[in-house]
Parts: C-alpha cells; sequence; structure tokens
C-alpha cells in the first residue's frame, strides 16, 4: 500500500488544486452575523449559497468549511453525472405518481442545467455530457431494467434506449457487458474542479466563504449561534449540508444513514490503448449489480474504475480509512482485469476511498432541524449526488426564503424515510448482507444459483437501491 502523504489525497481534489495556484484560503477570525450561514462548502452548500444570492443579491451569504471546499466526498466520488430515472418505481411508492415524474425530469434537467452553468461562468471542470450505460455483465442482471423502463415509458419520460450488444461492448470497451441501456442525459465531470468552479462563482456573487473553519458547536435558539475554533458566528438561518460528516455533530441521524465507501483507482494516461478498445469519449458506464462498478475516461486519457459497497463503518463514524488510499485494492484490480483483459497488466496510477452517506430509501432527505424552522437540512444522496445537489440546493434555498413552489413542497422534504438499527445491530447486519451479496454476485458471474439465504439476504439492500457510483 502507498505510504506518502500526497498518495492519499484523492485523486480529483489533488488535480484541481494542483490547477488552482497558488490556492487562496481564508479561515474566519472574527465575530460575524450574517443572513444565512450555511455549514458545508461541497456541491449541496455551494448551489445553496449560488440559489440564494441569484435570488436575492442582498442577502448577506456565508460559507464555513472545514477543510477547503471540495477535500470531502463532493471532490473524491467518480465523476459521474448520473439521474433519478433508474429509481423511478421507488420513487412512485415513495412520493406518489406525479412526484416521481417530477423528480425523474428534473434530475435529468440537473445535467443539463449543470452544463449550462459551467458554461457561462467559464468553469472548467472537464463535463463531458456523453451519455450513461447501464448494462447486464451476467444472465442474471439481464432484464433487471425492464419494470423501471416499461413504467418510464407509460409515462413517455423514458430516455433509455436499448442498444444491440455489439454496440455496447464497443461503446463500453469491454466484451464483458451482455446487455445494454443508453440515455443522453447523463454523463462525466471533475467533481473537484466543479466544487472549486462553484466557489469561485459563489464569492464573485457576494458569498463569504471561509475555508479551514469547522463547526464546533451550534445553539439553534435565537440568535442561532455557530461556534467555530476562533469567531462566532450569529445567523438569522442556517444550512446545515454536512452530508456524511453530519452525524460527528448531530447524533439523532446517525440512524439515519450508513456510512459506506466506494473505492477507486486510475491508470496512468493511456489514450492510444483506450481509443483501440473504443473508449473514446466521457460516457459513465455502470453495472446492474447492488454494489455497482462503474467506470469511465478523463480527457486525458486516463481510465478510472469504481466499486461501492465495501467499507461499512461502525457507529457511522468518518475514520482516517476515507482519507487513505483504498483498502480493497484487490477487488478493484480484480474488476478491472476482468472488465479489461487487455489491460490486467496495466498498473494504477493511484487509489482512494469515497465516503457516501447511504439513506434507508437510497434517495435524500431534507426537512427543518428539530422545533427550528431556521435550520434547515439535506444529506443521504446514497452515491448520487454529482447531479442531485443540483436539485438539492433548489431545495434548500426555497426552505431558507419560505417560497412557496414545488421545491419547498418536494416529496423529498420529509425528513428521515426510515431508521436502520442501533450498533450494534446495524453494523452487524450490513456485514452479513454485505458478504451475502458477494457470494451471490460470485455465483450468478460462474453462471451458477446463488444459496437461498444470500438471495433473500441481499434483498435488504436492494430495498434502498442501487448507489455509490457519482
Amino acid at each position: 500500500m502507498q505510504k506518502n502523504h500526497q498518495a492519499c489525497q484523492p485523486y480529483w481534489f489533488a488535480e484541481a488544486m494542483k490547477a488552482e495556484s497558488p490556492a487562496s484560503a481564508k479561515g474566519l477570525t472574527h465575530d460575524i452575523q450574517t443572513d444565512v450561514c450555511i455549514v458545508g462548502g461541497g456541491f449541496t452548500g455551494l448551489w445553496t449559497a449560488i440559489n440564494l444570492k441569484q435570488q436575492q443579491p442582498s442577502l448577506d451569504v456565508v460559507v464555513i468549511e472545514k477543510g477547503l471546499c471540495g477535500s470531502g466526498a463532493s471532490g473524491r466520488n467518480g465523476g459521474c453525472m448520473l439521474t433519478w430515472s433508474t429509481k423511478y418505481l421507488s420513487m412512485k411508492k415513495l412520493y406518489g405518481e406525479e412526484e416521481a415524474v417530477r423528480l425523474v425530469k428534473a434530475s435529468e434537467q440537473a445535467v443539463y442545467e449543470i452544463e449550462a452553468f459551467c458554461q457561462a461562468h467559464g468553469i472548467d471542470a472537464q463535463l463531458r455530457r456523453h451519455g450513461a450505460l447501464y448494462t447486464a455483465t451476467n444472465a442474471a442482471q439481464e432484464g433487471s431494467l425492464d419494470p423501471v423502463l416499461q413504467a418510464l415509458d407509460a409515462q413517455e419520460i423514458n430516455s433509455w434506449q436499448q442498444w444491440e450488444t455489439e454496440q455496447v461492448q464497443q461503446a463500453a470497451g469491454s466484451a464483458l457487458h451482455r446487455e445494454g441501456f443508453y440515455s443522453p442525459a447523463a454523463g462525466s465531470v471533475q467533481p473537484a474542479m466543479l466544487v472549486r468552479g462553484l466557489k469561485q462563482v459563489a464569492e464573485k456573487l457576494g458569498v463569504k466563504v471561509y475555508e479551514h473553519t469547522p463547526m464546533e458547536d451550534i445553539n439553534t435558539d435565537a440568535p442561532i449561534t455557530i461556534t467555530t475554533p476562533q469567531a462566532d458566528i450569529f445567523a438569522g438561518k442556517v444550512v446545515l449540508a454536512l452530508n456524511a460528516w453530519m452525524v460527528e455533530k448531530f447524533p439523532e441521524f446517525r440512524r439515519s444513514i450508513v456510512l459506506v465507501s466506494s473505492d477507486m483507482a486510475i491508470t496512468k494516461p493511456i489514450p492510444d490503448k483506450l481509443q483501440q478498445m473504443g473508449l473514446a469519449d466521457g460516457k459513465a458506464v455502470v453495472d446492474s449489480r447492488t454494489f455497482v462498478h462503474y467506470y469511465r475516461t478523463t480527457p486525458d486519457g486516463r481510465l478510472m474504475l469504481g466499486k461501492g459497497g465495501n467499507h461499512f463503518s461502525f457507529a457511522n463514524r468518518v475514520s482516517p480509512i476515507f482519507d487513505q488510499p483504498s483498502r480493497y485494492q484487490s477487488l478493484l484490480r480484480r474488476a478491472f482485469a476482468g472488465f479489461f483483459p487487455s489491460l490486467a497488466d496495466e498498473p494504477f496510477a493511484t487509489t482512494w476511498t469515497g465516503a457516501s452517506d447511504r439513506s434507508v430509501t437510497g434517495l435524500p432527505f431534507f426537512g427543518y432541524f428539530k422545533d427550528n424552522h431556521d435550520v434547515v437540512y439535506g444529506l443521504g444522496y446514497s452515491g448520487n449526488g454529482v447531479a442531485q445537489t443540483w436539485i438539492g440546493g433548489q431545495i434548500l434555498s426555497s426552505l431558507v426564503l419560505e417560497q412557496d413552489n414545488a421545491w419547498r413542497r418536494c416529496g423529498l422534504v420529509s425528513g428521515p424515510k426510515g431508521y436502520f438499527p442501533p450498533e450494534p445491530v446495524r453494523w452487524s447486519g450490513a456485514m452479513l448482507v454485505r458478504n451475502a451479496i458477494r457470494r451471490k454476485e460470485a455465483a450468478e458471474d460462474a453462471g451458477l444459483k446463488p444459496r437461498w439465504l444470500d438471495q433473500q439476504l441481499a434483498k435488504f439492500a436492494d430495498a434502498a437501491g442501487k448507489a455509490d457510483k457519482g
């Protein structure tokens, strides 16, 4: 395992900071008063800040971030821009048909909105809206998407088209794929470069961003007071946009999510080899496993592969594992060789680990904090946050501004839709289910029938939906 400090930095974030030299970061050193304080400088917090300033330029908005904007989950994920269209049936069950249709449309619109935003504001985030390819890599996975596609067809909102197997294998650069569906409403982005770009736009709009300024405490009585190491912030309203880090400060959310890793590896530039394999653009390729494999290329000719659902954190602690090279390099290497036999000996330039806050439903949830409606929150993106945090920003800004609109009435504004068991039952159960899924999918890959017990245990994870890729 790599030991040096630089290798332990998430790849995307390290690359983004190289392009931003010298980096400008200032911490809060004196008490301030503000209309809105946003805690968390990732996608959710920055989209919310931008929306607030665009709608009410006179509003005083402050963002505080304990590290650098993008150094958390937002800057270390796979960078796959995917939508909620494959979750339509789950959303219909949770929120009703009309709202589920609206959320599918909104999640696809988000991809185009982010692309247009980057173009309008000159953000070079390596965004390539080249679509997504959702595939089956064994016989058991084939047809898994059929029920949801039929339901999307019935609502005339189906952006997916089935490709012939030969076209799938050619476009995905791998003969392992047996079936595939393509949607143009997707793509890939360098996530840390997007976060850093959003920070710059927010500051140009007048948002005050304080990095290296962790929230140490919050008093939600009026006036709301946020304590940081060197200063206090007195805010009219507060947005908690901490995502996976929420449970560190607010134990009441500890059973609302499961903190699980998504582990990633990337090669050195090999553009000629990728061109020969047919991997010539930035589409995201995702298989149909419960804890998916996903991969994409980069503009400089690297190949990134990730796998979700590996490390489950006991008591949802954000442990040092999430700041280290992946502990699951053998799994990544085996998957890489399976997808790309011709690259089996290609070394990884680096690996890293991302933290995903997986909710019971596999969808994020938003709401008001306890009895104080001047404090709002959002979390639980479940590995699908790159595009969906744009929606989160719409929802949270609407809650802050108390607008009577579809975002404020959104079905996602319901708080947690379920809870996981307390520890140690939660962690033990997660390990039991994870290992059952591994055995089940290994059997399916070998063309064998999985054990009945493994099939039953795997259903617990399937109920929350597939995740951990963006």
